[in-house]
């Protein structure tokens, strides 16, 4: 806390601030682990990144104060430090969601329903990305094919599809924040999920319940 030359600060994060940011880090596991894009968390990166410009701020402030004493010093070091973790979970999960988007540009471009999950400055990469490398396979390869054989979204049998997709069928680790109601497992029947439990299960059995918040991926 500062003395009588400006108001209080506290280095702290505050009650709802750490409640932001252990959100922000479960999404960064969820995205992580699952191995669709799941929807994007604008609002609170956004409110993560301006708690970071006014710490920053304040740290930069106290740290060209000759006057402050070794307590402040300390707590300086401690707010840096809390600084940097949120700027690493931050960093990580949006190159996460930057290396889905350019792996699945195409197949993004190409799926309203997966648009909808992406803010407009993702969409807008992904829409780029996706004709820089058409661009480039028309250049390399398409351009010497047959006019029949030229297209991108073409699907033979035994064949590898020309624009991939998300594998929702890759197994996943789901912990449940709740009490799930029953999922439908491969087999054919159902199961549920006690608030705690960890399952090892494909990653659509549990796709919705991740939606809804009511499981997290470890």
């Amino acid at each position: 806390m500062l003395d009588a030359r400006g108001p209080p600060v506290q280095f702290e994060l505050q009650a709802g601030e750490e409640t932001k940011l252990q959100e922000l880090t479960r999404h960064w596991m969820n995205e992580r682990h699952a191995p669709d894009i799941l929807p994007a968390q604008s609002v609170l990166l956004g409110r993560l990144l301006d708690h970071i410009r006014k710490q920053n701020d304040t740290v930069q402030l106290l740290r060209a104060d000759p006057d402050s004493s070794e307590e402040e010093h300390f707590r300086i070091m401690l707010a840096q430090t809390e600084i940097e973790r949120v700027k690493f979970i931050v960093r990580s999960y949006v190159r996460t969601r930057l290396y889905k988007i350019e792996k699945y540009a195409r197949y993004i471009v190409a799926t309203p329903e997966v648009q909808e999950r992406l803010s407009e400055t993702e969409l807008q990469h992904a829409r780029r990305y996706a004709h820089l490398v058409e661009s480039h396979f028309h250049r390399t390869v398409l351009q010497s094919l047959p006019e029949e054989q030229r297209g991108l979204a073409d699907e033979t049998a035994f064949m590898p599809p020309m624009i991939p997709e998300p594998d929702k069928t890759r197994a996943v680790f789901a912990m449940a924040r709740t009490n799930c109601p029953p999922v439908r497992l491969p087999d054919g029947s159902t199961s549920e999920m006690e608030k705690g439990q960890i399952s090892l299960t494909p990653y659509y059995v549990v796709e919705q319940l991740l939606a809804r918040g009511e499981v997290e991926l470890v």
